[in-house]
């Protein structure tokens, strides 16, 4: 289990092989390389710098859909750290609440 962060800095949730989970116990995504996509094959974000980012460019990119496993037990959020300066093309990773 690794702890991951969003580009502005809000503890999102851990990555746990290729999965991606909020730390309320959601699954989100995939990993494919440094992208993660939705269930759907979406795009949603990457990892850069150890934490995630959206490209606005890439919203097009797709994947196969797969069955995402269940819900688990969440954990208690670490604290946020200082927020980048984002990248042109890029904005940041929704926080966990909306998934």
């Amino acid at each position: 289990m690794h702890w991951i962060w969003t580009w502005s800095g809000t503890c999102f949730g851990y990555r746990e092989g290729d999965d991606l989970w909020t730390h309320h116990g959601h699954h989100v995504g995939r990993f494919d390389g440094n992208e993660i996509f939705d269930r759907h094959g979406d795009y949603l974000g990457e990892i850069m710098n150890d934490r995630l980012i959206t490209q606005r460019g890439a919203s097009k990119a797709r994947r196969p859909s797969y069955a995402p496993p269940a819900n688990r037990t969440g954990y208690v959020p670490f604290v946020g750290y200082v927020g980048y300066v984002m990248y042109a093309g890029y904005h940041d990773f929704p926080p966990p609440e909306t998934f």
